[in-house]
């Protein structure tokens, strides 16, 4: 199959820690991929930049965990393997990208996502426009823009139950970490965005409105295909 027919359309969604980027994701995959449908044409996967995070020193590890490292900040991430991984999609390549573990603040050993060049890849991440080769990759640019205290008090009620953390290292990873670099590295890259989403994934209009445009994009990357399979039949019954 030629590389340009699986192509995927790559679709970076952006916004603060906590803002709903996953969520959204959550819903352009259930509108599109309804029921668990496996049918190639309507397929589309997920990728999280945290997945991206540089492997860490048993020092900073033990920085993590006591609440001193800042994951937020762009040098957390290997953004050179993220760019790899994502130009190999765009060349019709399959992946292997192993699976962070944000409870442990580490890879999980031996755990890998396999991800094929499906036509629709969605990328999801604070900081994935914020490194000029990877942000010229994308087909289309979503930034999820909810105001800072929606996403603090979900960041609470989501470390507390999920990992277990207790308020005060919450709180104080926030403000010294979290809070800066939003406002530092993840903010100033809301001005690439083609779309933005005003309180993110309740923002039913806005999401519709993308999810009709991918929809689209897939009819019509669907109708070139069966025209250029079309030609190449008719070529090929031709005599010589």
């Amino acid at each position: 199959m030629p590389v340009e027919s699986i192509k995927p359309f790559l679709i970076g969604v952006a916004g603060g820690p906590c803002s709903g980027k996953s969520t959204v994701c959550q819903k352009i995959v259930e509108a599109l991929q309804p029921n668990g449908d496996i049918d190639h044409t309507n397929r589309v996967a997920v990728i999280a930049m945290e997945n991206f995070y540089r492997p860490k020193t048993a020092e900073q590890r033990d920085m993590a965990l006591r609440g001193n490292y800042n994951l937020d900040h762009p040098s957390a991430f290997n953004e050179q393997l993220f760019y790899k991984t994502l130009r190999d999609l765009l060349d019709g390549q399959t992946v292997k990208i192993a699976r962070y573990n944000p409870g442990k603040y580490e890879h999980t050993e031996g755990a890998f996502d396999t991800i094929e060049p499906v036509p629709v890849i969605l990328i999801e991440g604070i900081l994935v426009f914020y490194f000029p080769e990877i942000r010229a990759l994308f087909d289309m640019k979503l930034f999820v823009d909810t105001d800072a205290d929606t996403r603090l008090v979900r960041r609470v009620l989501r470390d507390m139950k999920q990992h277990g953390r207790s308020l005060e290292y919450i709180l104080n990873g926030y403000i010294n970490h979290v809070k800066p670099s939003f406002e530092d590295f993840c903010l100033p890259t809301k001005k690439y965005a083609d779309v933005i989403i005003p309180r993110g994934a309740d923002n039913l209009v806005a999401v519709d409105l993308i999810i009709q445009h991918i929809r689209d994009f897939l009819k019509n990357k669907s109708n070139k295909n069966e025209n250029q399979q079309s030609i190449e039949y008719n070529a090929r019954s031709r005599p010589h």
